[in-house]
């Protein structure tokens, strides 16, 4: 099985920038598709962006498109998401995951930006 450890969050200005990690053990994720994941209190979780295998692809939600950045190392199974022009609606929990057959979900890391 593999396991999910998102970091990074913290609490930032609007207009702010934030890098994210998410280290994934227990599996080389290497061949997968992984995707970014956000959940506002009182809200669903929801999609921001995913990056294929090799990195050359890239797709992000219209929300954030234009202010995040997806990258991957595989050597280093880790995933970034990188958040500039911070906006208040951005204030989630947010999760990393392979994107479209879920493995487990991890703690999370909290993203909280004020006005």
């Amino acid at each position: 099985q593999v396991q999910l450890v998102e970091s990074g969050g913290g609490l930032v200005q609007a207009g702010g920038s934030l890098t994210l990690s998410c280290a994934a053990s227990g599996r080389t994720f290497s061949t997968y598709i992984m995707g970014w994941f956000r959940q506002a209190p009182g809200k669903e979780r929801e999609f921001v962006a995913r990056i294929s295998w090799s990195g050359t692809s890239k797709t992000y939600a219209a929300s954030v498109k234009g202010r995040f950045t997806i990258s991957r190392d595989n050597a280093k199974n880790t995933v970034y998401l990188q958040m500039n022009s911070l906006k208040p609606e951005d204030t989630a929990v947010y999760y990393c995951n392979r994107y479209g057959d879920y493995w487990d979900w991890g703690q999370g890391t909290q993203v909280t930006v004020s006005s």
